[in-house]
């Protein structure tokens, strides 16, 4: 039987009659023969491969797992202390088995889904009758798709199956690949992206265009401590690219400021009232158990009521506050009865249920202002805020990051970063202390835009040689130490979430996650397990 993609048509089982159905050719069905024979069916494939990458108003599949993957640093708690917590539990307390994984089985799931219809798509393209800019066009994002998901899977599970053919059920008998294949051919596929895509207009608001694939690179070179390479792409972006920081940081996550001038890819969202096109991760991490009679207004309409996963840890904003950094603090948390920033007028005093909170801090970036929601005749499924995969802040302190590494001059990044937020320059650095403060600037500037869990494992320390996460997280870890020892007046008053975050941590396996038990039953034992679980 052939593969049916989909049907152009649906049954007229009211316009012709049973016989006429049964006796006329079947017609208006397409399947893999006849598919991608116009630019108009190759778009909209890879417009499909797009949003399954995206994916930001399913709360589920990719959204759960990457806010799940905050949960597991020194940022954020799981937070929501009302209802069951056994999808997020198993990575935030470091006791996740290959059998009991909560939502990490999804994301590996849905690459290898993408994965698997980019390589398909990618073969049918490649003989359609459509033009070779068109072909170039669609290739080249489909490139960056599937070198975004094993960019994902290698840096949640390591080793990884690596395929770029088109598998049938006679193939399934893939073994792990080195982590230092996946990583070649993802720099493979995103530099021929990026050629792919030289000649393609940048301003198509959530499309994958070359810088993103610059960009990227720059990511995974900095990942693999491959320092020249990640200076030399992050520094292209920057000098060549068409982007400018936002000068207001809080614009970054701005309802009305989709695709700003920071933004090299973002993950887009809408709130037309007849489709559910918003995104996910305001209701998903918004402030739980929000009152009507706590707004100005005593009006039903502005109040959200998210589902309160992921919140801010009180260690975070101490980082904030050794800096003084007023600015990325407040845009990044709230805590609760502080102004919304941005929205102090119609939200002066953002409070919310701490019964269910376990730190009576909300994360401002995933924040919908009073106005939107009063705009919104439904809002669960219809909320606007586009999501930041890439944005050019990181760039700058990528380069900062390789020219401490290459001899070049680090601080000169850091320094327009923390400029932006209205912070003085930092001057004297060097050596270790130079590092560190890179580091940070790291935390403070991306918290919660999934990079946090990435950048502790790969960070070394520059006192041990050993990576940061280890110096956080088990019995002896420094952030474990400062919860046990907390005087926060709410994280310590909410003990339904345990106190002890992070003090099950295991450097010998934790590092990585686990590969999910059933991938590895389906394989025959083909796919082997990481070490230690």
């Amino acid at each position: 039987m052939k593969k049916i993609i989909l049907s152009l048509i649906a049954f007229s089982a009211f316009a012709v009659s049973c016989s006429d159905f049964i006796e006329k050719d079947e017609r208006g069905i397409q399947t893999l023969e006849n598919y991608f024979q116009t630019a108009q069916e190759c778009e909209n494939y890879v417009n499909e491969l797009t949003k399954r990458l995206l994916l930001p108003n399913d709360w589920y599949t990719l959204v759960a797992p990457r806010v799940t993957n905050e949960m597991a640093t020194d940022d954020a708690w799981m937070g929501n202390t009302g209802q069951d917590n056994s999808a997020h539990r198993p990575c935030s307390q470091y006791i996740i088995t290959p059998d009991n994984m909560g939502d990490m089985n999804s994301v590996y799931t849905a690459h290898y889904y993408t994965i698997q219809s980019v390589n398909l798509g990618l073969e049918k393209m490649a003989a359609s009758p459509i033009t070779d800019a068109q072909r170039n066009q669609y290739a080249g994002e489909s490139l960056f798709i599937r070198a975004y998901c094993y960019y994902e899977l290698v840096n949640n599970f390591g080793s990884v199956p690596l395929y770029t053919k088109s598998l049938g059920t006679a193939d399934l008998k893939l073994q792990r690949s080195p982590v230092a294949d996946i990583y070649a051919q993802i720099e493979s596929d995103l530099k021929e992206s990026a050629v792919k895509l030289e000649n393609v207009p940048v301003a198509r608001n959530g499309r994958v265009n070359k810088w993103a694939a610059y960009a990227l690179l720059a990511r995974v070179s900095l990942f693999q401590e491959k320092w020249a390479q990640a200076k030399q792409y992050s520094n292209k972006v920057i000098t060549e690219g068409p982007f400018a920081l936002e000068s207001d940081f809080l614009n970054i996550w701005n309802v009305n400021n989709h695709n700003g001038v920071e933004s090299i890819l973002e993950a887009q969202s809408s709130s037309v009232q007849d489709k559910d096109l918003g995104s996910a991760l305001p209701t998903l991490a918004g402030a739980r158990g929000e009152d009507k009679k706590n707004f100005p207004s005593n009006d039903a309409q502005d109040v959200l009521d998210g589902w309160g996963w992921c919140m801010p840890t009180s260690d975070l904003e101490n980082a904030y506050l050794s800096e003084n950094d007023v600015v990325r603090r407040r845009s990044t948390i709230t805590k609760w009865g502080e102004a919304a920033y941005g929205d102090e007028v119609l939200n002066p005093t953002h409070k919310f249920s701490l019964n269910d909170n376990k730190s009576g801090r909300i994360c401002r970036k995933y924040y919908i202002p009073i106005a939107m929601r009063r705009a919104l005749d439904k809002k669960d499924g219809h909320l606007p805020l586009n999501i930041p995969l890439i944005r050019l802040a990181e760039m700058y302190l990528t380069r900062a990051e390789a020219n401490y590494h290459t001899g070049g001059d680090a601080l000169a990044d850091i320094n327009i970063i923390r400029a932006r937020v209205k912070l003085d320059p930092k001057t004297g650095l060097s050596g270790p202390t130079l590092l560190k403060q890179i580091y940070k600037e790291r935390r403070l500037e991306l918290a919660f835009e999934g990079l946090r869990l990435f950048d502790i494992r790969r960070e070394k320390d520059p006192t041990t040689g050993r990576p940061v996460i280890e110096s956080l997280m088990g019995p002896n870890g420094t952030f474990v130490q400062y919860n046990l020892n907390s005087t926060d007046p709410y994280e310590t008053a909410n003990l339904r979430e345990s106190q002890d975050k992070g003090i099950n941590f295991n450097p010998g396996k934790n590092l990585l996650w686990p590969i999910p038990q059933i991938e590895i039953d389906l394989s025959g034992g083909l796919i082997t397990q990481n070490a230690g679980y």
